[in-house]
């Protein structure tokens, strides 16, 4: 399933798997993340770290009545402060995925699978 925009030159079909693909990108990039874990714990294993390839694992994407909700599964680095952190990812997937592919986002929330420490 896509996610369409119209225009008045024509419509644009985006893959859920590019968003995907740009939201984890983006929170990989920020500080205190150590990575991205899959939303099926129990299938994908614990906490398992996901590879760029694979942030569609962890990243859902919602759509209600135009409204472009974003849920994302990270793991965080041991010793940062969470609140922040996931802040950080918000603003920053909201931004990326608005200048990069031009989605209005409503949401995106996220959910803590884990705290790692992670290596220098």
């Amino acid at each position: 399933m896509a996610l369409e925009m119209n225009s008045q030159l024509g419509s644009i079909d985006i893959s859920k798997e590019v968003v995907a693909t740009v939201a984890g990108g983006a929170a990989t990039d920020c500080y205190g993340i150590v990575g991205m874990a899959s939303q099926k714990q129990i299938k994908d294993g614990i906490s398992e770290l996901l590879k760029r390839d694979n942030f569609s694992r962890g990243v859902v994407i919602r759509e209600n009545e135009g409204d472009l909700m974003i849920d994302m599964y990270i793991i965080v680095s041991y010793g940062t402060k969470i609140s922040e952190v996931a802040y950080n990812v918000q603003s920053k997937v909201k931004y990326q995925l608005e200048k990069l592919l031009g989605l209005q986002v409503e949401s995106v929330n996220i959910f803590v699978q884990g705290v790692r420490v992670s290596n220098p």
